[in-house]
C-alpha cells in the first residue's frame, strides 16, 4: 500500500509542476538556450577551422544549462513554502516522510526530462549548425560525455532540491546554489586542488574527466554524498518542524 500511495503522491506532484508556468518555461527555455549556445559554439569552432564534436560542444554548454536545472530543482519545495501551500499539502498528505519522498521522485523525473531535452537540443543544434557551415568532420563520437552531461545536470538539480528543502525559500536556495557552482567552486579550483571535493567539481568528471584523482564513478559518489548529507539534514528538519 505504501508503494502505491507513494506513486500517487509522485504523480500528483508531477501534476503540480506541470501546471506551474515557471517550471514549464524553465524546462523549455533551458532547451532553447542550450541549442542557441551550441549553435554559437559550433560556429566559432568552424570559424577557426576546427571540428565541432557534440561531446566538446556539450561540455562547453553545460555551465549555461546548469542554471536552468538549478532553478528547476529549487522550485518544487520553495514554491510550497513561498506560496504558503505547504499546510494545504500536509492536510492532504499528513505523512511528511511520504510526501517528501513523492516530491523528490517527481523532482527527479522532471530534472531527468529537462536535462535530456537540454542536452538533446545541444547535440541536435551542433549537428545542424555543423552541416550548414560545412564543418570539418569530428573524429570522436558523442557518447559517454553527452550522457554524462545529462547526468551531471540531474545531480546538480538534485543538490539544489536538497538546498531548497533545507532553507525553505526560493531566493536563498537559488542564490546559494548558483553562487557555489558559478563563483565559489571556480575560485577555489584556482587556489587549491582540494576543490575537487566540492559537489559540482566532483560531478564534472561525468562529462569532463580531467581530474588526476577522481573518476566519473568516484566523482558521482562524492556528489551523491553531498546530496545525501544536505538532503538528510533537511529531511529530518522537514519531518520535525512546523510548516
Amino acid at each position: 500500500m505504501t508503494g502505491k500511495r507513494l506513486a500517487h503522491i509522485a504523480v500528483a506532484e508531477l501534476g503540480k509542476l506541470r501546471t506551474l508556468p515557471v517550471a514549464v518555461m524553465t524546462t523549455v527555455g533551458t532547451a532553447v538556450i542550450g541549442a542557441l549556445v551550441a549553435a554559437a559554439l559550433t560556429a566559432q569552432l568552424v570559424d577557426h577551422g576546427l571540428p565541432a564534436s557534440a561531446a566538446a560542444v556539450t561540455a562547453q554548454a553545460v555551465p549555461f544549462l546548469q542554471i536552468g536545472l538549478i532553478l528547476l530543482g529549487v522550485l518544487p519545495m520553495s514554491h510550497e513554502h513561498d506560496g504558503g501551500q505547504l499546510r494545504t499539502t500536509l492536510t492532504a498528505v499528513p505523512r511528511r516522510g511520504l510526501l517528501l519522498a513523492g516530491k523528490s521522485i517527481a523532482t527527479l523525473l522532471c530534472l531527468a526530462l529537462a536535462a535530456s531535452a537540454a542536452v538533446g537540443g545541444v547535440v541536435a543544434a551542433t549537428a545542424l549548425t555543423g552541416r550548414l557551415l560545412d564543418a570539418p568532420p569530428a573524429e570522436d563520437v558523442a557518447g559517454q560525455p553527452v550522457v554524462g552531461a545529462a547526468g551531471y545536470l540531474v545531480v546538480v538539480g538534485l543538490l539544489a532540491h536538497a538546498v531548497a528543502l533545507l532553507v525553505r525559500s526560493l531566493i536563498p536556495a537559488l542564490v546559494g546554489t548558483l553562487s557555489l557552482v558559478l563563483i565559489v567552486s571556480p575560485l577555489l579550483a584556482g587556489l587549491t586542488r582540494h576543490a575537487r571535493w566540492l559537489p559540482d567539481r566532483a560531478a564534472r568528471e561525468l562529462y569532463d574527466p580531467t581530474d588526476a584523482v577522481l573518476t566519473a564513478a568516484t566523482g558521482t559518489l562524492v556528489m551523491l554524498a553531498w546530496i545525501a548529507l544536505v538532503g538528510g539534514i533537511a529531511a529530518v528538519l522537514f519531518v520535525r518542524r512546523d510548516p
